[in-house]
């Protein structure tokens, strides 16, 4: 009788080790914070250099430039003499983090949207088709030409204390980009408005433009083409991946 009762044991340890789960999406700061004005360090990102399969987005500390980590690999944004200068480096704090280790991908070809909404429920029903749990945030990558695309790198100004979504996007430079190949990297979350959401949306994108060596947050996007929409395969959890801020 002992040896079937630690058998069982045994076999559901290896199967507690074996359990497939979507990958956690960890943030640290929240825009909600920034908005009341607090721009200060909540993360270093050196703390996260050394994990594998890392992507991340978010504004680095006292709003001075985007950061974008694609795959361990950084395009961070910053505004230096009214040009975009893209960092690879994964240094400096950041004010907002929101990120994820994503081992593997599923490609999910020709996806459209024509607005906002669309894309959102886009993204919804896609990741409840692909086994994922909605109910929790999950971070998607996309691909392609875009007809227009609204973005800006933000560079706030130190002595101004009073902070609106409209004025985050007018700090620094902002423009458009039409007809582009681009690639776009995403959290999608219902529950996370105010956190690393707007309150209006609920989902938060970065991009990079490699024919303007550009990169930058995501304000505005429209597409004829349809793009390639890539969401997180679950995955074995490992006693090394990141764990909640």
């Amino acid at each position: 009788m002992r040896n079937i009762v630690v058998f069982i044991g045994l076999l559901a340890l290896f199967s507690c080790k074996r359990k497939m789960e979507q990958p956690v999406v960890n943030y640290a700061g929240a825009l909600q914070t920034m908005m009341s004005g607090d721009i200060s360090k909540k993360i270093e990102l050196d703390s996260l250099s050394k994990i594998s399969n890392l992507y991340a987005l978010g504004a680095f500390e006292g709003l001075s430039g985007e950061i974008q980590i694609r795959n361990g690999k950084s395009f961070n944004s910053r505004v230096n003499d009214s040009m975009v200068v893209i960092e690879n480096e994964i240094k400096g704090a950041a004010s907002l983090l929101v990120y994820a280790q994503v081992s593997e991908w599923i490609d999910i070809p020709n996806v459209s949207f024509q607005s906002n909404t669309e894309l959102e429920n886009m993204l919804s029903e896609q990741a409840k088709m692909n086994g994922l749990d909605i109910e929790k945030p999950f971070p998607f990558i996309m691909e392609g030409t875009v007809k227009e695309l609204k973005w800006h790198v933000i560079n706030w100004d130190k002595n101004d204390s009073i902070h609106t979504h409209k004025k985050h996007q007018e700090a620094g430079l902002n423009g458009e980009i039409k007809d582009k190949t681009v690639q776009i990297i995403g959290f999608y979350s219902k529950t996370h408005k105010g956190v690393f959401t707007h309150h209006s949306t609920n989902i938060h994108m970065h991009f990079i433009a490699k024919e303007q060596n550009l990169a930058g947050h995501i304000d505005e996007i429209k597409i004829n083409e349809p793009l390639m929409l890539k969401l997180p395969k679950k995955q074995e959890k490992r006693m090394n991946s990141i764990e909640n801020q």
